[in-house]
C-alpha cells in the first residue's frame, strides 16, 4: 500500500498507509468517538473544513449503501481511521468504505495509532492537519498546516448550502418498507421536477425504489396545504442540514421547504410559515454575519427551533456571543441534561463552538440543557417568545433516539403559535454587533 503521512500544526507527525483516494487535504483534524455511523459523519456538512479521526478502531466493517446519506456528497476534507476493513459484510453493502472514498476523491489514512492522536487532540485541542500521499516530507507538510486558514472567522456555510429552494417529501425509514413518501396526489406534485441524487454515479434505479433521494424543487406560489398528514408548513434554513433532520419534520407532520442560508426575512415569510428550522451548519458562526442579521428579523415573528450551528446563530441574533472549544463534541455518547425533568439524553454532537448564556442581555433566555461532560450549554430557550434550541443532534443519524420529543416540542409551539401570534421589536440587540447583508459578499 502507499505511504501516507498526517502531519499537525504544532508538528506532530503520523506515518500510515494511503485509504481512499490519494492526493492531499488539509483541514482542522478532530476525533469523532462513534463506533457506527461512518457513512453519516462521511456526508454531515457540518464536518466541511475539517479532518475527521474515528476512535473506533475498525472502520468500514458494513460498507456503503444507498440509504444512510445525509447530504448530496461526502463534506468532510480527509478521513483518518485506525484499520479499514477490506471485507465488510451487510445485506444492503454496495460498494466497500475505500472504493467509496475513491470514488468521491476522500483522501485518507489508515495504520496510525489513533488513541495517540485522540489523546493529543484532547490535551493540546483541534488544530489544522494536513493528509498526504505526494509529499511525504514531514517539515513541508507541518509547515502547510500551519499556513491553513483555520475556521475561526470563516464563512464555511455558503460552501454547503443549497443554491435554490426545494421541497422534501421523505419521512422516516421504517422496515419493511424504507424511507415513507409523503407527497398527495391532491397536489399533482408527483409531476413536478425531480432531481435525483446521484451518489454512486450510477443511476438511482440500479440499487432499487429505495434509493430513489428525491428533491422536489419548488417556488413560493402556489402553495397549496392540501398535503396529507401535513398539518404545519416550515420552512428549514440550509446551513448544512442532514436529510434526517427533514424526514423527522416530515414524520411530524410538517410540509418542509429549504431555503438557502442566503434568503432573507422576506424571502422567508413569503412562505407564510407555521415555523422556521435553522439547521446545522460547519464552522464559527460568527463568520455567518448576513444569516445572523436575518435571524435577527425573525425573531417574534414565528416559533423557531434551532440545532448546533442554528443554536449558536440563534444566541448570537439575541445578543450573545460564542466561543471555540477546546476539542469540540463529535461523537454519538455524549451525556446532556434536561434541567426541567432532570432526564439524562445520550445524544449525537458535532460542533466545535459553544454560546456564552450569560452574554445574552434582557434576562429573557434560560438555559434549559447542559453537557455532563464539560458543563457546556447544550439547550437555551426564551421565556416570552416561541423559540427554543438545542446544540445536539436530536435527529441523530447515527446516534440513540432520545432526543426526538424535541420535534414534538416544535410542533406543539406552532400549535399554539397559531392562535397567538408573535410580533415583537426585541430591545437591547446592538446593530453594530452584525454587518448589514448587503455588504457580505460571496
Amino acid at each position: 500500500m502507499k505511504p501516507a503521512i498526517l502531519a499537525l500544526a504544532d508538528g506532530t507527525v503520523f506515518e500510515g498507509t494511503s485509504f481512499g483516494a490519494e492526493g492531499e487535504c488539509v483541514g482542522e483534524v478532530v476525533f469523532n468517538t462513534a463506533m457506527t455511523g461512518y457513512q453519516e459523519v462521511l456526508t454531515d456538512p457540518s464536518y466541511k473544513g475539517q479532518i475527521v479521526c474515528m476512535t473506533y478502531p475498525l472502520i468500514g466493517n458494513y460498507g456503503i449503501n444507498p440509504e444512510d446519506i445525509e447530504s448530496r456528497r461526502p463534506f468532510v476534507e480527509g478521513f483518518i481511521v485506525k484499520e479499514g476493513s477490506p471485507y465488510p459484510s451487510n445485506w444492503r453493502k454496495a460498494q466497500t468504505l475505500d472504493a467509496y472514498l475513491k470514488e468521491r476523491r476522500i483522501v485518507g489514512i489508515q495504520g496510525i495509532d489513533t488513541r495517540a492522536l485522540t489523546k493529543h487532540i484532547r490535551d493540546q485541542g483541534a488544530m489544522e492537519g494536513v493528509i498526504s500521499t505526494i509529499d511525504l516530507s514531514p517539515a513541508s507538510l507541518v509547515e502547510k498546516a500551519r499556513s491553513s486558514p483555520g475556521l475561526i472567522g470563516r464563512d464555511l456555510v455558503k460552501e454547503v448550502s443549497c443554491a435554490e429552494p426545494f421541497r422534501w417529501w421523505e419521512g422516516e425509514w421504517r422496515w419493511p418498507h424504507g424511507y415513507s413518501d409523503h407527497r398527495s396526489p391532491m397536489t399533482g406534485d408527483r409531476d413536478a421536477e425531480r432531481v435525483q441524487l446521484d451518489l454512486f454515479g450510477q443511476r438511482s434505479s440500479d440499487f432499487g425504489e429505495s434509493f430513489d433521494q428525491l428533491r422536489t424543487v419548488s417556488r413560493v406560489e402556489p402553495l397549496s396545504r392540501a398535503v396529507i398528514g401535513h398539518r404545519f408548513r416550515v420552512v428549514a434554513i440550509d446551513c448544512g442540514i442532514k436529510y434526517n433532520i427533514l424526514r423527522h419534520l416530515v414524520s411530524a407532520g410538517c410540509d418542509v421547504f429549504i431555503v438557502p442560508a442566503s434568503a432573507t426575512a422576506d424571502d422567508i415569510l413569503a412562505y407564510d410559515p407555521d415555523g422556521i428550522f435553522l439547521s446545522n451548519g460547519p464552522g464559527d458562526p460568527e463568520g455567518v454575519t448576513y444569516l445572523i442579521e436575518t435571524t435577527r428579523r425573525l425573531i417574534g415573528r414565528r416559533p423557531i427551533f434551532g440545532i448546533c450551528l442554528g443554536h449558536q446563530i440563534l444566541g448570537l441574533a439575541l445578543g450573545g456571543r460564542t466561543y471555540k472549544l477546546k476539542f469540540g463534541h463529535h461523537g454519538a455518547n455524549h451525556p446532556v441534561k434536561e434541567l426541567h425533568t432532570g432526564k439524562v439524553e445520550i445524544t449525537t454532537q458535532n460542533h466545535g463552538f459553544a454560546v456564552d448564556i450569560d452574554s445574552i442581555p434582557g434576562g429573557e433566555v434560560e438555559l434549559t440543557h447542559v453537557n455532563l461532560n464539560d458543563g457546556t450549554v447544550e439547550g437555551m430557550r426564551h421565556t416570552r417568545l416561541p423559540i427554543f434550541s438545542v446544540q445536539y443532534h436530536p435527529e441523530a443519524s447515527p446516534g440513540p433516539h432520545d432526543s426526538r420529543y424535541l420535534f414534538d416540542r416544535f410542533v406543539a409551539l406552532m400549535e399554539r403559535g397559531r392562535r397567538t401570534p408573535q410580533a415583537v421589536e426585541l430591545p437591547g440587540i446592538e446593530r453594530s454587533r452584525v454587518r448589514q447583508r448587503g455588504e457580505i459578499t460571496t
